[in-house]
């Protein structure tokens, strides 16, 4: 990365070449950071090799959509994680976008479960009552780590923003995980007010939740319509659990699929071992 003869901005190779390194993640975000989404977009587009978009058809990631649709004739590919808990308006969303962009979408689902019955026949009901870091992972970071291997991902870009709080708080442009993927972040810096404006403006197709007094919609079972008062971001997430900011896909991985592994072999050696009686899944996590 060097920078144009009598200019200070700096300039990068087309595609980039991965991986980078902390010194060059920290220069491309100087570059990025006060950019608007469409140029940090526009920017990655040209310079991110094997980019997606991962998107669970939230607010921030339709404004994305809509923009890449007029940047670029050639947007990067969607990416969405079926967890089989999905609200129906969600899953109508889906298929609105794909109609309004003329866009495919990768879809994938919980490893071998193509209903929610398969799920549940496999791992018993709710399991996110039972042991919802498990649940997390088999879900959402599962079906996501898959979806990168199979489709040769290296990057990714998410629907994030500082102002969501908790662990976005910090958020930078440009950040790379634990297993080297990059996420771009391209409206880190946008307030829900400029998401909410450009949606409207634009007349971006929205999750229908949204006028019946939801504020962020995720699985049936843990979104509530948001309390008098309660104007958070993401109010109505993961009710109750105010400790609880991130669905599983943007923390550690390895730790994840560490934990999630040992909960199943666990599950599956008190099966094996049961003196008695017929389970009613084949994995059962207590």
């Amino acid at each position: 990365m060097t920078t144009t003869s009598g200019s200070s901005v700096p300039t990068f190779p087309k595609p980039l070449n991965l991986p980078l390194t902390s010194e060059q993640i920290a220069q491309i975000n100087d570059y990025l950071r006060d950019r608007t989404p469409e140029e940090i977009l526009s920017w990655a587009v040209e310079h991110i090799p094997a980019l997606y978009q991962t998107t669970a058809f939230g607010l921030t990631g339709l404004v994305a959509i809509d923009m890449l649709f007029k940047i670029t004739s050639n947007p990067p590919p969607l990416i969405f994680i079926d967890t089989l808990y999905h609200f129906a308006e969600t899953l109508e969303l889906v298929e609105d976008v794909k109609k309004r962009y003329g866009l495919d979408v990768h879809v994938y689902k919980p490893e071998g479960c193509e209903i929610v019955e398969d799920f549940e026949k496999k791992y018993g009901d709710k399991l996110w009552e039972r042991d919802e870091q498990t649940y997390d992972y088999l879900v959402k970071v599962e079906p996501a780590r898959r979806a990168y291997d199979e489709l040769g991902v290296k990057a990714v870009i998410t629907g994030r923003r500082a102002s969501q709080g908790g662990d976005r708080a910090k958020l930078q442009p440009l950040e790379v995980d634990s297993t080297g993927l990059l996420k771009l972040n391209p409206l880190f810096a946008w307030t829900f007010d400029f998401v909410d404006w450009h949606i409207k403006s634009n007349n971006v197709p929205r999750n229908k939740l949204l006028d019946q007094g939801y504020r962020s919609v995720g699985d049936w079972h843990s979104t509530v319509k948001s309390s008098e008062g309660d104007t958070g971001e993401r109010a109505g997430r993961w009710a109750e659990k105010a400790e609880k900011t991130e669905c599983g896909l943007h923390v550690d991985y390895f730790a994840m699929k560490a934990a999630a592994k040992k909960k199943l072999e666990a599950a599956q050696d008190h099966q094996v071992g049961a003196e008695s009686g017929t389970p009613t899944a084949d994995v059962t996590i207590v």
